[in-house]
């Protein structure tokens, strides 16, 4: 191969045509994900003081919020609910109630909306229960675990419920062992072998999870989550999970947090080049970039832009994240940042 001064890398840099004509990573809005808070009890849009920008919508005005999306040119969006605390019990029972939040707002979405936007819904019941974890827990000789399999039972009926009230995809999020099987079975026996999963394949025990966590009311009242979240330091653990959430009937996989698992995105894709990858840039490296730039330490467009690319470059084909409107207006605006 030839060296300098015949080969001259340069020359594909020289003006803005020519790195925009070579780009191997573009970002689109058909390419994000917008999560939505849908909450139960309110009339008017409630800031998230952690997360800059972001509201916790009751049902009836997530279809103004996706209409304006849609517009902006974000196809997908992530719906998560939020109830209040006479709701909760142990087991999460109102996750599966169809009067709930998440599958009130599907079906004003799909009467007002119709098919054209694309509903997922987060599948667990940390935001539903009285101590905040993912699954149901249990006390055996004289120490508190959480029960994975009881825990199936639930989140299978909360599956079930979403895709009666017209989800596209669920997503469980608890990491229980033989969740994506427990939520294919029964969607099948119910007659929704059309939904999807968008299984939560590959979820860190992370601390970029706060922000979101003080939105959705999920944090837990005991304990930690590392006995079923995955460890930060590991990574090759990342292709045993996904690999057996595909066996189980996953339809997409998806790594979280994102930004600071961008080694693990890159490992899964190439494991499974095959199967839709999604990644998830969490709360908190959202609520960061926006409490910098709101500081004059950086500049949100270009850190924000740069930040979507990086995780695109990693081998993601879905961005979920926070900031997917913020996107969506700038590159409507012609806004390119390099």
């Amino acid at each position: 191969m030839p060296g300098f001064p015949e080969l001259r890398p340069r020359r594909l840099r020289l003006t803005k045509a020519i790195r925009d004509l070579v780009a191997e990573t573009l970002v689109s809005p058909s390419q994000l994900m917008m999560p939505i808070f849908v909450k139960e009890g309110i009339k008017e849009p409630e800031p998230i003081p952690s997360m800059p920008g972001q509201y916790r919508y009751p049902p009836e005005r997530v279809v103004d919020v996706i209409r304006e999306a849609l517009d902006l040119g974000i196809k997908s969006f992530l719906l998560f609910g939020v109830v209040p605390d006479e709701k909760k019990d142990l087991r999460g029972t109102y996750a599966y109630d169809p009067r709930g939040p998440v599958p009130t707002a599907i079906r004003l979405i799909r009467r007002e909306l119709g098919w054209e936007p694309a509903i997922f819904t987060d599948v667990c019941i940390c935001g539903y229960t009285t101590h905040g974890h993912c699954g149901i827990p249990v006390e055996r000789h004289g120490r508190q675990l959480i029960d994975n399999d009881s825990t199936l039972e639930v989140i299978a009926r909360i599956a079930v419920t979403h895709a009666e009230a017209g989800a596209d995809f669920v997503a469980p999020s608890g990491m229980m062992d033989g969740m994506v099987s427990a939520i294919r079975e029964a969607l099948d026996d119910a007659g929704y072998t059309e939904v999807g999963i968008m299984s939560y394949a590959v979820k860190y025990a992370s601390g970029f999870y706060g922000p979101f966590r003080e939105a959705a009311g999920s944090a837990p009242r005991f304990g930690d989550r590392r006995s079923y979240q995955m460890d930060p330091r590991n990574a090759m653990e990342a292709i045993k999970e996904a690999m057996l959430d595909i066996e189980e009937g996953a339809d997409i996989l998806m790594v979280k947090p994102a930004l600071a698992y961008l080694d693990v995105i890159r490992l899964v894709k190439e494991a499974f080049p095959q199967y839709p990858l999604a990644a998830y840039n969490v709360s908190a490296e959202y609520s960061m970039v926006k409490a910098a730039a709101e500081k004059g330490w950086i500049d949100e467009k270009l850190v924000t832009m740069e930040i979507i690319t990086a995780i695109r470059r990693a081998g993601a084909d879905i961005v979920i994240t926070y900031h997917a409107l913020d996107v969506a207006r700038w590159l409507r605006e012609g806004y390119s940042p390099f």
